[in-house]
């Protein structure tokens, strides 16, 4: 009986290396970090529209506390309207989305501005930079 105990134990082996999860035995790559002065996305017509909707709901049930009732209502009332009626929310996102356009453009352009050293600090400290210059200038003296 020895044989089934070694298939035993490799079975044993092989289930303790295998990993669970999602991705399991991949690297996790790391995530650029999000720029806090980046400027957030306009907000979609349903968005602008459900901005207005829950006021309105809120008003009509001031007793509903839960917010997965207010956005099932907000969309069925969403989708059971014109496209007229749809009309003021559209233009209202259009009009975001513009003035998102515009300061996106300037802060992109604020960012090309950099040079790369600016963005990226560099392992030294400003001591050991400023050193290096002084030793710079004294090379070129000589």
């Amino acid at each position: 009986m020895p044989k089934a105990k070694a298939k035993a134990d490799a079975k044993a082996s092989d289930n303790r290396l295998k990993r669970k999860g999602a991705g399991a035995g991949r690297k996790q790559s790391k995530k650029a970090a999000k720029d806090p002065n980046k400027p957030k996305r306009p907000p979609s017509a349903f968005f602008v529209f459900m901005s207005e909707f829950r006021e309105l709901y809120k008003k009509e049930h001031p007793n509903n506390k839960s917010v997965a009732v207010v956005g099932k209502a907000g969309g069925d009332k969403w989708k059971s309207m014109s496209d007229a009626e749809k009309a003021p929310f559209v233009a209202r996102a259009e009009k975001k989305k513009e003035e998102y356009d515009k300061t996106i453009l300037a802060y992109n352009k604020k960012l090309e501005g950099k040079s790369p050293s600016e963005e990226e600090e560099s392992d030294k400290s400003k001591s050991e930079v400023n050193d290096e210059e002084e030793e710079e200038e004294e090379d070129d003296d000589e």
